[in-house]
């Protein structure tokens, strides 16, 4: 049976009885980076130094502009020995033509593997009783029964399962006895509590990386050397006074937020806005938003009229939002 046939019979509850839960991650998109050059050419490419990528450690790293904006956010880890970008489906397309436009002599294939291979989140303490080593350091990475498994931040133990149909679906029916399925929401919540950004077709060129805390979350490297994007982002570290940072929030009443929507603020001194939705689950967020403005009263949803919305900072620190 394939992934998504056995999604198809298997029931997800939206509102789940155990602490244990499973998901499925369809939204999420797989690009198979591979050849001799493979590490070379992402390293030309990403914000991150792509040597540090290993069967024991997975990293975030984005790709960039030449002015420095986000086109794609990436989990790039190994699996079978092969590299991986993860980033979301809706994205795939056009950042794999744009990115093969850069390969010219290169000895590097970029594959669309979404379909190789299965994706699914776990979390909750009943992990530790099915896999043999739970991951403490974020995006560890370790291998079991043919599955890749990558710790993710959050308060509760959370891993993601990479592998084949049959070894997912293996480890899914082992744990099903003591876990619920739930949809992909759940997965996207905990990232949104854990201050977890994405890069969606709503936000592609809206950020530099530092605005969405990559600088905090070890997803950009100042010491690899070139990349594209490279001088702005280093500018905007040794030079520049970094006036956006990305929090949680959350959009009084019953109000969904979407990423691409537009922060509004009494305080703002932006003809750019006061911010932006990041990534989005129901009434909570991430946004992008004026640190001055921020700090102030009075954020609400698209205009002064809109739905009030409340922030606080990620959990983690952050440079220019400590006292």
């Amino acid at each position: 049976m394939n992934w998504n046939d056995f999604l198809q019979q298997t029931p997800l509850d939206e509102h789940p009885s155990q602490d244990c839960v499973l998901c499925p991650l369809p939204s999420r998109g797989l690009i198979r980076v591979s050849g001799e050059d493979a590490r070379d050419f992402l390293q030309g490419q990403l914000t991150n130094d792509i040597s540090t990528v290993t069967p024991e450690q997975a990293q975030l790293s984005a790709w960039c502009t030449p002015k420095g904006r986000m086109l794609a956010l990436f989990l790039v880890f190994m699996h079978e020995g092969k590299l991986y970008l993860q980033l979301p489906r809706e994205r795939l397309e056009a950042v794999l033509k744009r990115l093969r436009m850069f390969v010219l002599r290169a000895k590097v294939t970029l594959e669309d593997a979404s379909e190789d291979l299965a994706l699914a989140g776990a979390g909750g303490a009943c992990l530790e009783e099915h896999f043999d080593r739970l991951l403490e350091k974020a995006f560890g990475t370790t291998t079991s029964n043919g599955l890749t498994l990558i710790r993710f931040p959050g308060e509760a133990p959370r891993v993601q399962i990479v592998g084949k149909s049959d070894a997912v679906i293996a480890s899914w029916q082992q744990m099903a006895d003591k876990a619920s399925g739930v949809s992909e929401n759940w997965w996207t919540l905990q990232n949104i509590r854990a201050g977890l950004p994405d890069v969606l077709d709503a936000t592609a060129e809206a950020f530099i990386p530092q605005m969405v805390n990559l600088d905090v979350l070890d997803g950009i490297s100042f010491t690899k050397g070139c990349y594209t994007g490279q001088e702005v982002v280093a500018r905007m570290k040794y030079l520049g006074q970094l006036k956006r940072r990305m929090y949680l929030a959350r959009a009084e009443g019953d109000h969904p937020l979407s990423p691409g929507d537009s922060l509004w603020s009494p305080h703002s001194t932006s003809a750019q806005g006061a911010g932006k939705v990041v990534l989005a689950a129901g009434q909570e967020a991430l946004v992008v938003a004026e640190i001055s403005a921020a700090a102030e009263e009075g954020m609400r949803l698209l205009n002064e009229e809109g739905p009030a919305i409340s922030l606080i900072p990620p959990p983690y620190e952050i440079p220019e939002l400590e006292d």
